[in-house]
């Protein structure tokens, strides 16, 4: 299935559904979130990080939990268009930071933020909660 052009400027394009996001972030050089408000942690950055890819962000909660500014990608301030553009042009240049980057966002998601240790953290949560030792 072919990409099209979306926005009416020709700087986007729509490549539909995809059956495998590995693909998705193989084709892609930087993972860009420009989130306006926070809602959770995007699962786009987490298949992002996963793909090693080096990620840009605004500074909403969820993306800003995730990303360390200068470590795994760079964090700007949300609505701040001329910000964004210059975090995406500094990463576009500089091959030696995506990869570095890429990786650490790699590192950081296995290191404490896969399934299994997000469910611990859960559960911890909810063991001091309520007061227990132990929940099974």
């Amino acid at each position: 299935r072919g990409a099209h052009a979306v926005g009416g400027r020709g700087g986007g394009h729509w490549h539909g559904r995809a059956a495998d996001v590995r693909e998705v972030w193989r084709r892609a050089a930087i993972c860009v979130l420009p989130a306006r408000h926070g809602g959770g942690m995007p699962r786009a950055l987490l298949e992002a990080a996963a793909c090693a890819r080096p990620l840009i962000v605004t500074d909403v909660a969820g993306c800003k939990d995730f990303v360390r500014d200068g470590v795994e990608g760079l964090v700007v301030p949300a609505g701040d268009a001329a910000a964004l553009a210059d975090a995406l042009q500094r990463l576009a240049g500089d091959a030696d930071m995506r990869e570095r980057m890429g990786e650490a966002a790699r590192l950081r998601l296995l290191h404490g933020y896969t399934h299994a240790q997000l469910r611990e953290a859960l559960r911890a949560a909810y063991q001091s909660l309520l007061g227990k030792k132990a929940m099974r």
